[in-house]
C-alpha cells in the first residue's frame, strides 16, 4: 500500500514551483489516534507531504528518468496545529538541482494560517548509487503519483497528452 498525502496539483512550473493541496478529513484513520478528543495531523505527515510534492517537482525536472528520494530534512519548523476541516496548501521550490542531488524550501498554509516552513533535500539514487541494481520500474513515481500532475503540466512530461476537453475536437 502506497500512502499519497497531497489531493492534487493547483500550480505547477516546471522545475521551479510546485502547489499541492491536502484536504484534512475524519475519514482518516490516523487522526483518531492522534490525539483522543483532540484530532490533528502529525508533523512528519505534513513534511511526508512536502516530501510528495517537492519530490514530484524534482523528478518532473528530470523527465522521471531518475528515482528521487529523500535524503535530508534540513528544516522542519511548525507554527499552528493542523486539525479536521483544514485545506493545506503546500508549496515548493526547487533552491538547486544537479545530476546528483536536488534542495527545495517549502511553506504549508492553511487559510491564512501559516502552518510549517520545511526545506528538503533529495537524491537521485539511480545516479548516486552506482553499481547497485534497481528494478527498471520506476517505484518512487508511479502512475497513481504522476496522474497528480497530469491535469497541470498540459503534457510536458513522458510525452503525454493533456486530457481532452469535453467537447473538443
Amino acid at each position: 500500500m502506497r500512502w499519497i498525502w497531497i489531493d492534487k496539483f493547483v500550480e505547477f512550473d516546471s522545475g521551479r514551483r510546485a502547489v499541492a493541496i491536502k484536504n484534512v478529513t475524519l475519514a482518516e484513520d490516523y487522526l483518531h489516534d492522534h490525539f483522543p478528543g483532540f484530532c490533528v495531523m502529525p508533523e512528519t505527515l505534513m513534511i511526508e507531504g512536502m516530501a510528495q510534492t517537492a519530490g514530484m517537482l524534482v523528478g518532473e525536472a528530470g523527465k522521471f528518468e531518475e528515482k528521487v528520494i529523500l535524503a535530508k530534512v534540513k528544516k522542519a519548523v511548525f507554527f499552528d496545529y493542523v486539525q479536521p476541516g483544514d485545506t493545506l496548501t503546500l508549496e515548493a521550490e526547487i533552491e538547486s538541482i544537479a545530476a546528483e542531488a536536488a534542495s527545495t524550501k517549502g511553506t504549508i498554509r492553511s487559510s491564512q494560517k501559516h502552518i510549517a516552513e520545511i526545506d528538503l533535500m533529495f537524491s537521485h539514487i539511480d545516479r548516486n548509487l552506482a553499481g547497485k541494481q534497481f528494478p527498471e520500474e520506476n517505484f518512487v513515481f508511479t502512475d497513481t503519483f504522476e496522474s497528480l500532475v497530469r491535469g497541470v503540466l498540459s503534457g510536458a512530461y513522458k510525452g503525454a497528452s493533456a486530457p481532452a476537453k469535453e467537447g473538443a475536437q
